[in-house]
């Protein structure tokens, strides 16, 4: 969806009959889709083929040569059975972007297996670092796995199709869910790797910062963060506990993840004084980061969240009037929309696509491929002009 909030156009290919699996996987359900696959499939049109007939891998590999980016997420080999790799492509649309996603690579000795989010974050250690100090591991909340990759391959894309506006050659970007974690571990990993140290839980805490979590207050919890001296000073002053200013267990950030015990039970029995929205109000203005642990509902009536305007509503043709989230990219796609002159770039930038019904773009796309191919270098020219470029995506 970012790629698309940039400009490209995105034909999603799904298999015949269901199509793909989140648009089951609920509830809940707006009208027929699963809330989750609109959250995920705004401005991808759609069209349904059954690649592992010779008709349909023609109609892939026509699209292949009118398109400048194949996404696929297929363990590695089963597409070149169908004559869809990216030694096959490459060979009918040698200007090709070709992306693979997959769970562990294109080698190695995992690399056969399914990939899912939850066995990446259980696999890299994530899951193993999440939850409580005394308890057991736990899943984020959201795929974050998923997500990271996701953002490891539009960059990696982006660059790519930098690198052929120069070179005029394509090229096979390999991501997967497990190399795209471990990369994530950032100083967990530096720490084991440098100092030998296993990492662990610390619920919301910092292993290395003190205080650096979350704390309970008369009715919720609140997040405080003193990354140094001045900051911790701050905080003991908004907290009327001066006297830990001078403190010998406290005077240094090292000094105070030594004592961690001793200062977490003074601070979380004065945060327990005062409600949520009473340390809110005494820590506005205070240059301290701060802020509530909000409920997916106070999510979306926090003032910010409304002003940076992180909520698209969209009339669907089968689910109504539905709600998702939206991206701040949509802001840059704007006003980049602004400096063009073209009518029909500013219209596609000022609206996004609906997450479209199954194959709803079928007859009209692959109808229209031959003359798509036949305008390549008209393509060529759009990208590097206007920033519009056409994507394909496999699932």
């Amino acid at each position: 969806m970012i790629l698309a909030d940039l400009g490209a156009e995105i034909i999603k290919v799904e298999r015949p009959g269901p199509g793909d699996d989140t648009r089951s996987w609920g509830p809940p359900f707006v009208g027929s889709e699963s809330a989750y696959f609109l959250s995920v499939n705004r401005n991808k049109k759609s069209i349904a083929v059954n690649m592992k007939n010779p008709n349909g891998s023609k109609i892939i590999q026509e699209l292949a040569k009118a398109c400048d980016v194949f996404i696929e997420n297929y363990i590695p080999g089963k597409l070149s059975k169908m004559g869809l790799g990216f030694e096959e492509i490459k060979e009918i649309a040698p200007h090709i972007i070709y992306c693979s996603i997959t769970g562990y690579g294109q080698t190695g000795p995992l690399f056969q297996r399914a990939g899912y989010d939850a066995v990446a974050c259980a696999m890299s250690g994530l899951m193993y670092i999440t939850g409580p100090e005394d308890g057991d591991p736990v899943r984020p909340g959201v795929a974050m796995t998923d997500l990271a990759t996701g953002l490891f391959a539009h960059g990696a894309i982006m660059a790519g199709l930098l690198q052929r506006s120069k070179t005029g050659k394509g090229m096979h970007i390999d991501c997967n869910l497990l190399s795209s974690q471990v990369a994530c571990l950032s100083h967990v990993a530096a720490n084991f790797l440098n100092g030998g140290a296993e990492a662990k839980r610390w619920g919301t805490a910092h292993g290395s910062i003190v205080p650096y979590q979350s704390f309970k207050s008369k009715d919720g919890y609140l997040v405080i963060g003193a990354g140094n001296d001045q900051q911790f000073s701050t905080v003991c002053k908004i907290m009327e506990l001066t006297e830990l200013i001078g403190d010998p267990r406290f005077k240094t950030n090292k000094l105070r993840v030594q004592n961690r015990n001793d200062l977490l039970t003074i601070l979380s029995a004065r945060f327990s004084e005062k409600t949520t929205s009473e340390w809110l109000n005494l820590l506005e203005g205070s240059g301290i980061p701060y802020g509530p642990i909000n409920s997916i509902k106070q999510v979306f009536s926090e003032p910010q969240v409304i002003h940076n305007g992180l909520v698209l509503d969209m009339d669907h043709p089968t689910a109504g009037k539905i709600s998702v989230p939206d991206f701040s990219l949509v802001d840059f796609l704007r006003s980049f929309a602004n400096l063009m002159a073209d009518t029909e770039t500013r219209k596609f930038a000022a609206n996004s696509c609906l997450p479209n019904s199954f194959a709803h773009h079928h007859s009209t796309l692959v109808t229209e491929v031959k003359m798509e191919t036949a305008e390549r270098k008209h393509h060529y020219r759009l990208f590097t002009s206007y920033f519009v470029a056409h994507f394909f995506y496999c699932v």
